[in-house]
């Protein structure tokens, strides 16, 4: 069994097929320990680090950061016993079945029956091109016939300077939020000239590029089309990927598979912030961040259990509407990476103050960008605050495979008719989205209404609702 073994990118959700390699943790030659994190991986649902799979000494990796790859492709080869002498020169037992590697590449055969070691070692015995460098001679020029003589240049002026070029393939320094700047804004990383420590890339060469790009060395003419003015110049392309392309994807086929319908409703919530006042006094939520999106989750967990139906799922493949008799709960999380809704397993299951806690972890870690799939996958109600941007409720559509969704509005102070007279209290507006097949108007209105009842009256609903 060779020594060298290639890991390949797992499958870190629910058949994702490929990730972007926002940064190495690790490099060539570095000795590394099973189980260390080696590199950081974007997937359609989340960033992760994944960890090696065996121990030893890395002596290739095989795409650099930026590079979008397969699931099941070979990211990284690592010798597993580096304390045994130089690796063995045959070619790496690892090398998936019916694959061939290319000459010239590591781990692949060279002339002499040697192995390349390094990246472009060895010559390529494919009819593959490489663009001739300047200054160096063309493959098919031979190193004893002179080159022809250049032609006369007398009447020429004299050629600027040539920029010098990066070897192809050489990897760029920069930190995955550079990477991630630069990506946002359309530059090229391999285009800049780092000026920080060992040539990596700074914010501020991505900032110079921008600004030495969107200013005219003079002014120039402005292409009119019609009789108005040529905009290209003026736009932002921002690449669709990652999580933001699986969410466009799940949300059209979502809008387009499940006809929703939506209910609102208007709440006065006075009694529940003074419940959240209390909570924050009592010791069992001395170190949690206390929100009303804790009370209306219990509203949310309490009302399923009254409503069970709402917990369920549509399955066309099997005829069904399956009914769960657990809850993941969804919380709508935006990351910089686009809109994540990870959930909170078993949630039906939590006291209250463990429910605190399980939702800080979970809102803490979606904002670090470091949410597994796994934390995203299999929720089965979502929540989705919009709130928090002053907005007064929406219109929000249904995660796939759910069957409801809440949106949370804004609390705000409004004149509202309390025991008989006009009195300033706390009101917020629900709204809720539920597929029609399966949740039919006097259900979806049930439900919203037990959930508003909750709220009015928190105290009242948890001692009699259990």
């Amino acid at each position: 069994m060779s020594r060298i073994k290639e890991f390949n990118l797992p499958d870190l959700g629910e058949g994702l097929t490929e990730g972007e390699i926002l940064a190495w943790l690790v490099k060539v030659g570095d000795t590394i320990e099973l189980n260390q994190p080696i590199v950081e991986v974007e997937t359609a649902k989340a960033a992760v680090e994944i960890p090696a799979k065996w121990g030893g000494v890395v002596t290739r990796i095989f795409h650099e950061a930026g590079t979008v790859v397969e699931v099941g492709k070979p990211i990284i080869a690592i010798d597993t016993d580096p304390s045994a002498g130089p690796a063995p020169s045959d070619p790496p037992a690892a090398t998936p079945a019916g694959e061939e590697t290319e000459a010239g590449l590591i781990g692949g055969p060279a002339p002499g029956g040697r192995t390349a070691v390094l990246v472009g070692y060895g010559p390529r015995t494919t009819s593959a091109k490489r663009r001739a460098r300047i200054g160096t001679p063309t493959p098919a020029t031979s190193a004893a016939t002179p080159p022809p003589p250049p032609a006369a240049t007398a009447d020429l002026p004299p050629a600027p300077p040539a920029k010098a070029l990066r070897p192809v393939g050489s990897g760029v320094l920069a930190k995955p939020p550079v990477r991630k700047l630069a990506r946002d804004l359309g530059v090229d990383l391999t285009s800049l000239t780092g000026s920080g420590p060992l040539g990596s890339v700074t914010r501020d060469d991505v900032h110079k590029a921008v600004n030495e790009a969107q200013a005219p060395a003079e002014p120039q003419p402005i292409a009119v089309l019609n009789g108005v003015a040529d905009a290209g110049s003026r736009e932002q392309r921002i690449p669709i990927k990652g999580v933001r392309k699986l969410t466009a994807a799940n949300m059209v086929a979502s809008a387009f598979t499940a006809p929703h319908v939506t209910e609102f409703l208007t709440v006065d919530v006075t009694r529940s912030m003074k419940t959240l006042e209390k909570l924050k006094g009592r010791p069992e939520f001395a170190e949690q961040r206390i929100s009303p999106l804790l009370l209306v989750a219990k509203a949310v967990l309490l009302a399923i259990k009254r409503h069970p139906m709402i917990n369920s799922t549509w399955s066309g493949e099997t005829g069904e509407i399956v009914v769960k008799e657990y809850v993941n709960l969804g919380i709508a999380a935006a990351t910089e990476r686009g809109l994540i809704v990870p959930n909170v397993k078993d949630a039906g299951r939590l006291t209250l103050p463990e429910l605190a806690t399980a939702l800080n972890d979970l809102v803490r870690t979606a904002r670090s960008g470091k949410t597994p799939p796994s934390d995203m996958s299999g929720g089965t109600f979502s929540i989705t605050n919009v709130g928090v941007y002053g907005v007064d409720t929406g219109t929000p559509i249904l995660p796939p495979g759910e069957s409801a969704i809440l949106a949370l509005g804004a609390i705000r102070p409004t004149p509202w008719v309390h025991n008989g007279k006009i009195k300033i209290r706390e009101v917020t507006t629900l709204g809720l989205s539920f597929d029609h097949r399966i949740v039919d108007g006097e259900l979806g209105s049930k439900f919203l209404r037990d959930i508003g009842a909750f709220l009015a009256d928190p105290k009242t609903a948890m001692l009699t609702w259990g």
